[in-house]
């Protein structure tokens, strides 16, 4: 976005001694990001009105022999190249030095528009209307603005609304363009039908006859070309100059060529379509809002007029339209049909509806300035729906003070927001009550947040020191569970274990397998993809994925998740436990995967004990078996069975943490080393090839009484010299007292009470 610095200064008191560039410093720091100055029209600094007295012809070329009578510098004799050069005609001259052209002492120049930068036209020297001046052309700086920086301001996308905001900064008077008396009273001489006022606010139309259409004067055409936008004629251009001047976009189209005597404002009808001012044809949607008359669309609202109705040489009368279009409409149709223009990116940053009259009355002052003779033909055509209440804000002034981080007083607060224009009263002590102008109601200013900003950007955010926000910290209170997870995963990790993340959902599929039914499941309303339509009850599908993945890469591995399972409830919300599975996978018989998670059980769980259970359709057969502490099932030890169609073994470790967690904790009781010595012995049991090493262990624990300090599991062995279906079991116990050294008759008899009484069972021991 691009603005003039000798444009904003018609508005505002800048100082004599402020450049543009003092300007762009101004604007960065208090109201939105600036780009860069780009200088333009430096020749008018020095150039002044010329008439050519006489021409003569230069043999070998183009060039000419101009003498030219000057406003400031006399006579002047220069060599020019322009094929329109000609005695008699009022031109600009620049005095740049003399220079040797063809034998002939050229001293300045004569000046083309473009050379000045007043337009684009290089074809030929600037030839001067009757009467017509540069008083209104001089050297300008062009401050360009970042348009992110100001999307959300609309009122900043005109000169006015900038001068307004410079205003406010620099404290200074703001003079408004606008004489809201030259709008005629009376009735229209043009209807105006709004299907839905959601899609426009408002449409406000003026009727002009006696028009002619003509070169802009020269004024006019630098205003527009220094800021980007190309010089066409009298009345685009006019149009171009209010929407730059007042953020406003307004639309003239040709009376003559506007069936009947109403504009509807309406969205496109199945089949429409319109060439437009480019010269492209488009094909409208009904969600399309479009500018029609009886005949059909003549332009597309907010984006572009059509040209079916377009401004010509043949136009005498134009109807002028300032609208307020809803902001999203305009923006959805811009970028369906591919078409950005300056008005659509105005419309879809959000107007003001109150601009659209303002915007016509600059438009009448204009007019009779740029087309002498115009006349106005009846009253506003004006439709709206009804104007919004202005919001008013309550700001409480020791809240401001803790958002900025700075105090302020009554009076400097009231000031700030009343250069900005904004309604301010105190509704009780401590407390302004702000009234919101329109300009900044259309998505800017809602809540007091807002006007946190404004007093911020104006006092400037250097003056507030940097200080980091006061939000005092309390540690939290520690979680036993949470600690107990992390310990876990530690504990897990550090024995060779990868940690697995599996999300909560599970197909259909993967229960079946398990043999769950959807019925205990709680559904997904709205998967996040297929195969994730319930939310798992176990973590053994998630893992059995992972394992079935990792096998294609990996011979052997262990891998663990913590994870929540999420049960169905008969009301309310779902129940959570926390579970852990860890598993061994490996290429053998799968006897070491299940001791080593047998050890990791009994290391989690000090003192858990492994009992055999009946097998879920899912595990192995002979492989299952439930993990008992502190008098509760808390888990299962398992190997995964055949039908989950895995390559290899893999041993199961299934944890409750919840019920591992309920009976955690309470005092540990310390047992200091022995005085005395004790005896070892080992003791082989011969027992059947399927009888369980920890029943045998708990019969021998059971004879040994109580000097017996441990027993603890060897080895076994089954083959030659036993007889099949015979294995040999070998214990070691240790036997001893803490207020004595045991005599040797003492450990005999305990180890002959284990071999009597497992005799009497029935067992055959090897001593």
């Amino acid at each position: 976005m691009k603005f003039s610095f000798n444009w904003i200064r018609e508005f505002t008191d800048v100082p004599q001694s402020a450049s543009a560039r003092d300007l762009e410093r101004l604007i960065t720091m208090k109201t939105a990001e600036c780009e860069g100055i780009e200088p333009v029209g430096g020749l008018l600094a020095a150039a002044c009105i010329a008439t050519v007295a006489s021409v003569e012809e230069m043999p070998g070329g183009h060039h000419r022999k101009a003498v030219v009578e000057t406003e400031r510098y006399g006579l002047k004799t220069v060599v020019c190249g322009a094929p329109n050069c000609r005695a008699g005609m009022t031109t600009v001259y620049v005095p740049l030095g003399t220079k040797s052209i063809g034998g002939v002492e050229s001293d300045g120049m004569l000046a083309s528009g473009a050379e000045l930068g007043i337009n684009r036209d290089a074809a030929g020297i600037v030839e001067l209307a009757a009467g017509e001046t540069l008083d209104r052309c001089s050297p300008d700086g062009v401050i360009e603005i970042d348009n992110k920086s100001i999307t959300h301001r609309p009122d900043l996308w005109g000169h006015y609304g900038m001068a307004r905001e410079v205003a406010a900064i620099l404290g200074s008077e703001l003079r408004d363009p606008i004489g809201m008396d030259l709008l005629p009273a009376g009735n229209a001489a043009i209807d105006v039908s709004i299907a839905d006022f959601s899609l426009c606010a408002r449409y406000s139309a003026l009727v002009f006859e006696n028009v002619t259409v003509k070169p802009s004067p020269l004024w006019l055409q630098y205003r527009l070309e220094a800021i980007g936008l190309n010089p066409i004629n009298n009345i685009v251009d006019f149009t171009n100059f209010i929407m730059a001047e007042l953020g406003q976009p307004t639309h003239a189209f040709d009376r003559g060529l506007i069936s009947g005597a109403t504009i509807f404002v309406r969205p496109a009808r199945t089949g429409e379509s319109i060439r437009a001012l480019n010269g492209e044809d488009y094909d409208l949607a009904e969600t399309n809002l479009v500018i029609a008359d009886a005949s059909g669309p003549v332009a597309i609202a907010g984006v572009i007029g059509g040209e079916a109705a377009a401004i010509s040489g043949r136009t005498t009368s134009i109807i002028l339209e300032s609208a307020n279009f809803q902001a999203a409409s305009v923006r959805k149709t811009s970028a369906q049909l591919k078409l950005r223009t300056d008005a659509s990116m105005r419309f879809e940053k959000g107007q003001d509806p109150e601009n659209t009259t303002r915007a016509l009355a600059r438009a009448v002052a204009l007019l009779e300035e740029l087309s002498p003779g115009i006349r106005l033909v009846g009253g506003v055509a004006d439709g709206r729906k009804p104007a919004a209440e202005p919001p008013v804000i309550q700001l409480p002034l020791d809240w401001l003070a803790r958002k900025l981080g700075r105090s302020l007083a009554v009076a400097d607060v009231r000031q700030i927001l009343e250069r900005l224009q904004f309604g301010v009263s105190e509704s009780s002590p401590g407390v302004l009550a702000v009234t919101v102008p329109s300009w900044r109601a259309t998505k800017d200013i809602a809540v007091k947040d807002d006007l946190v900003e404004e007093v911020g950007r104006m006092i400037g955010y250097s003056s507030i020191d940097p200080q980091p926000p006061a939000l005092l910290a309390s540690p939290p209170k520690p979680d036993p569970k949470r600690l107990f997870h992390r310990e876990l995963r530690a504990l897990l990790t550090g024995i060779g274990f990868t940690e697995v993340y599996n999300y909560s959902f599970v197909s259909l599929e993967e229960i079946g397998r398990f043999g769950f039914t959807a019925a205990e499941h709680v559904a997904v309303l709205n998967p996040v993809a297929s195969g994730q339509e319930l939310l798992r009850t176990s973590l053994l599908p998630g893992i059995r994925r992972n394992v079935v993945e990792n096998t294609r890469y990996f011979d052997s591995f262990r891998l663990f998740e913590i994870g929540r399972e999420i049960h169905r409830q008969p009301a309310g919300l779902p129940d959570e436990p926390a579970h852990l599975v860890a598993v061994v996978h490996a290429r053998d018989d799968g006897a070491p995967g299940l001791f080593e998670l047998k050890h990791a059980a009994e290391t989690i769980l000090p003192g858990a004990a492994i009992r055999p259970v009946a097998a879920r359709s899912f595990e192995h057969p002979a492989r299952a078996a439930e993990v008992l502490w502190r008098g509760e099932t808390v888990g299962r030890l398992f190997e995964f069975g055949p039908s989950m169609e895995i390559d290899g073994r893999t041993a199961v470790l299934d944890l409750d943490l919840r019920k591992v967690g309920r009976r955690m904790g309470g005092e540990s009781k310390y047992t200091p080393p022995g005085k005395y010595p004790s005896s070892e012995f080992d003791l082989s049991v011969l027992a059947g090839l399927r009888e369980h090493v920890g029943d045998l262990r708990a019969k021998v624990a059971g004879f040994a009484g109580s000097l017996a300090e441990s027993v603890e599991y060897v080895r076994q062995y089954s083959g030659p010299p036993f007889s099949e279906g015979v294995k040999s079991v070998t214990f070691r116990l240790r036997v001893g007292s803490p207020e004595r050294t045991l005599a040797s008759e003492e450990v005999g008899a305990v180890r002959t009470a284990i071999i009597e009484g497992m005799k009497g069972l029935g067992y055959e021991l090897r001593v």
